[in-house]
């Protein structure tokens, strides 16, 4: 057991010896990437892919402790694509509909984060966003023998229903090299996203939270 404590007290140390931050140091790094996003409670739930961008501050409050808070433009939502075919009396029916709901953010997220060696650390935080774009997209259609007899798009604004405000819990790792940022975060959304009347709950979606995985390459330029 003493062997073992001695072990960890040496590996703590090393890691505190190998810290990134600088104390005092005020940073800032620009940043783009790419979002994966989902949301819950959508049967034929797709990933949409979308962009997030955005500035970060970071203080450097100890050698391997800082604190970051940044602008971030960030595409959310879901796609759903839904297909089926039946073979009555020896005639092909088939149904389908595509649906994208284009959600985008302005998120604020203020995170600690902790550097476990040079240039990696692992972070935590708050995140409030405010909802700026709402938007619907979708089309269906009905064949019968391979005509097609019924087809419809929808397109436009959902205003009424949707949340204007969300807030989460992003957690993630970054690694720097030579001031270039890699960031990878998950973000665990508490609030849902639709509001809670009647047409969003019978359609099945007045409890559906967002689900968003981001990806992001960032450079740190010190303010002093």
């Amino acid at each position: 057991m003493k062997k073992m404590m001695m072990i960890a007290a040496m590996m703590v140390a090393t890691l505190s010896a190998n810290a990134q931050n600088e104390v005092g140091q005020w940073s800032l790094q620009p940043k783009a990437g790419i979002n994966i996003a989902k949301m819950t409670k959508f049967d034929y739930n797709k990933t949409r892919p979308g962009l997030i961008i955005g500035l970060e501050g970071e203080y450097g409050v100890s050698k391997n402790f800082g604190v970051t808070a940044a602008l971030l433009y960030s595409m959310q939502g879901v796609k759903q694509e839904y297909s089926e075919s039946i073979n009555e009396y020896g005639i092909n029916i088939s149904a389908g509909a595509k649906e994208t709901y284009k959600l985008d953010y302005l998120n604020i997220p203020i995170m600690a984060q902790y550097y476990l060696v040079k240039g990696l650390a692992i972070k935590a935080g708050i995140q409030p966003g405010f909802c700026v774009s709402k938007k619907y997209d979708g089309e269906g259609n009905i064949t019968i023998a391979g005509q097609t007899i019924f087809s419809d798009q929808e397109k436009g604004k959902i205003e009424d229903a949707v949340n204007a405000f969300q807030f989460a819990i992003p957690v993630g790792l970054s690694y720097e090299y030579k001031n270039f940022v890699l960031d990878a975060r998950y973000n665990i959304f508490l609030s849902k996203a639709f509001k809670d009347n009647d047409v969003n709950k019978l359609v099945g979606v007045a409890d559906s939270r967002h689900s968003v995985f981001s990806i992001t390459l960032g450079y740190k330029i010190p303010l002093n």
